[in-house]
């Protein structure tokens, strides 16, 4: 009789054998945060490891606004939005982030991941979603909830999406989903051939802004705003630049009142806890008064890949997240932890969070890193690589990606990433 459990040991082995090696790079413990620097090990290191791209959840303003709702509503609404879970500040925020990403309505979630899995409520028998294959793990979880099929296509392949939209009944209802900028290598999703192409096939469109909605663009609405694009449907987090936690979707008000109602992840769920919507409030505050806060990280992030390629090493993007490339999983892991002894704390990324063959060290910088912080991390990335017996064979870089040439980030545009070839 087979035993679900079974599958259990293998995992723990492996574990079990990168903590006696020390190459163990999940849940490391933050004793403290100070923004841009964490305390592990009892040692101070450079936090290069945070989707705190704005560097907005250590914003004392933030912190204040996390406070008042806290005070004023309490820690938790204890009933689901539909019922008792709904406050002033959250129809507040609702409405604020509907005008902040120019459509009729918004409607928030407990997080980003349960956002986009209310996406699977619109995929009924007879409907296909269509995803690109470096999705997050939320669309692809969305695409299984749902009852409808589920294609992938080749990552920014759009003639492997044509080929799948057309070879599928006409009849059946289409979606199109897609980051806006993708988490691991920090490439951007082509907008525009996507929503052309989502017009020629009768598709709908939608694009997770998670890392870029605060971010990209003059007014930081992320990348459908860098590429005049208006997808059917906008789903984000605040997670990233909000500094906060908590989830939206934006569209057109009688698809976001279906979403409302009918979203098992929105219905049957607590709803966000007034902290997290009191400290999205001042964020969303910030980001539309201050965009000098996106030109500080965006130029940070040009000077750490610039460093990074100019010492060698392959990587990736015009964003702060700044992927670099080892392409083996033993080596990913010795090089984080390699990385750690020298004082910098990043993520070592393996599949399933990337293709095996795409193994990477993701590195992240945000607004409140100095330009010195930013020139230590190279300086450990050599160090690093020095004490790695396979230094020779560590992937160089060979070819240059489109550079922000741009303060508000405009100039990103959408490229065959590393993944896109291997796929390909």
């Amino acid at each position: 009789m087979r035993d679900v459990f079974a599958k259990i040991q293998a995992s723990t082995t492996r574990a079990d054998a990168m903590k006696r090696d020390r190459t163990y790079p999940y849940g490391t413990v933050l004793a403290e945060r100070r923004g841009p620097v964490a305390v592990v090990g009892g040692r101070e290191v450079i936090m290069a490891s945070s989707n705190d791209y704005l560097g907005l959840s250590v914003d004392p303003r933030v912190v204040e606004g996390a406070a008042r709702a806290a005070r004023r509503y309490g820690a938790s609404c204890t009933g689901a939005p539909i019922m008792n879970g709904t406050t002033g500040i959250h129809r507040e925020l609702e409405e604020r982030l509907a005008v902040f990403l120019g459509r009729e309505a918004a409607v928030l979630a407990p997080s980003g991941f349960q956002a986009n899995l209310a996406l699977a409520t619109l995929l009924g028998r007879g409907d296909t979603v269509f995803a690109d294959r470096a999705n997050h793990a939320s669309l692809v979880d969305a695409a299984r909830l749902g009852f409808g099929g589920h294609r992938r296509y080749r990552h920014a392949d759009l003639g492997h999406l044509r080929r799948l939209l057309e070879a599928t009944d006409p009849d059946c209802g289409r979606l199109i989903v897609t980051d806006g900028l993708f988490s691991m290598e920090g490439d951007v999703a082509d907008l525009p051939a996507l929503k052309r192409l989502a017009g020629e096939q009768g598709a709908r469109l939608v694009v997770d802004c998670a890392h870029d909605m605060g971010l990209l663009g003059p007014n930081g609405r992320g990348t459908p705003e860098v590429q005049g694009v208006a997808p059917d449907l906008v789903t984000a987090t605040f997670s990233k630049c909000f500094g906060s936690v908590g989830g939206v979707l934006a569209g057109d008000r009688e698809v976001v009142d279906f979403l409302r109602h009918h979203a098992r992840s929105l219905v049957f769920s607590a709803a966000l806890p007034p902290p997290s919507v009191g400290a999205a409030l001042a964020a969303l505050e910030i980001i539309e008064s201050e965009p000098e806060l996106r030109e500080r990280v965006l130029g940070l992030s040009a000077r750490l890949r610039e460093g990074l390629r100019a010492e060698g090493f392959e990587t990736a993007g015009d964003a702060p997240i700044v992927p670099v490339f080892v392409r083996d999983d033993e080596r990913c892991r010795a090089m984080w932890r390699a990385l750690l002894d020298e004082g910098v704390l990043v993520n070592a990324v393996s599949s399933p969070g990337v293709p095996v063959g795409g193994e990477l060290v993701r590195v992240a910088v945000t607004a409140r890193h100095t330009g010195e912080q930013v020139d230590a991390i190279v300086a450990a990335f050599v160090r690093a690589r020095a004490q790695m017996p396979w230094r020779a064979a560590m992937p160089s870089s060979s070819e240059s990606s489109p550079k922000v040439n741009s303060q508000d980030g405009s100039s990103l545009r959408a490229a065959p990433s590393a993944q896109a070839r291997m796929e390909g």
